[in-house]
């Protein structure tokens, strides 16, 4: 049978890649990324899904930006540009290796790209939410989210993926995830990005 990409929080980790300070003025977008990816991180602590987030060599890209709103949560270090460095790896094992990734942070082209990678190669599911990822060009965002989809990604968005993770309106997290979509999420130029295909 096709996989067909239905997400459950059981088996279900979010990955926060990289949405650091220094990217701020050169990240298209970055500010509804940011936003968008927080909106997802509060499902996913309501919902009890895991958070897993990196920063690329901080030192030199300085901090999380703080209206990513993941305070408390872990930031490992990395160099290279997947996120599975040996310290993920040891956090996604004591999560018991979970079946499925949520994916979102920057850049679309080398990090997430790499992790998607990474991930699908280990037979993963790997959920990219578009409006949460971008990239410093809108090509590479492009040309980056349709070669992942290619290489057997599902992309998606914020709002798909709350409804998923909740599934029936009588969950009894749902009138919580129903106020993070009482407002549509900021728009990152998907749709122009898309038509031009």
């Amino acid at each position: 049978m096709a996989l067909i990409g239905r997400l459950s929080p059981k088996s279900t980790v979010l990955l926060l890649c990289d949405m650091q300070e220094k990217f701020r003025p050169t990240i298209f977008q970055f500010t509804n990324i940011v936003s968008n990816a927080a909106r997802l991180l509060q499902a996913c602590r309501i919902l009890d899904v895991p958070q897993i987030m990196t920063e690329q060599y901080p030192k030199g890209l300085g901090p999380t930006v703080s209206e990513l709103g993941a305070e408390g949560l872990k930031a490992h270090t990395k160099t290279r540009f997947s996120m599975l460095t040996e310290s993920v790896e040891a956090e996604l094992q004591s999560l018991g290796s979970p079946k499925q990734a949520i994916l979102c942070g920057i850049e679309a082209q080398a990090c997430i790209a790499c992790t998607t990678y990474d991930l699908l190669e280990r037979g993963m599911e790997v959920h990219i939410v578009a409006d949460a990822v971008s990239s410093r060009s809108q090509t590479d965002r492009l040309f980056a989210l349709s070669r992942l989809k290619q290489s057997g990604a599902f992309l998606t968005t914020i709002e798909a993926v709350l409804l998923q993770l909740v599934q029936d309106a009588k969950h009894p997290n749902f009138k919580e995830i129903q106020k993070l979509l009482a407002h549509p999420s900021p728009d990152t130029a998907l749709l122009a990005l898309f038509s031009s295909l």
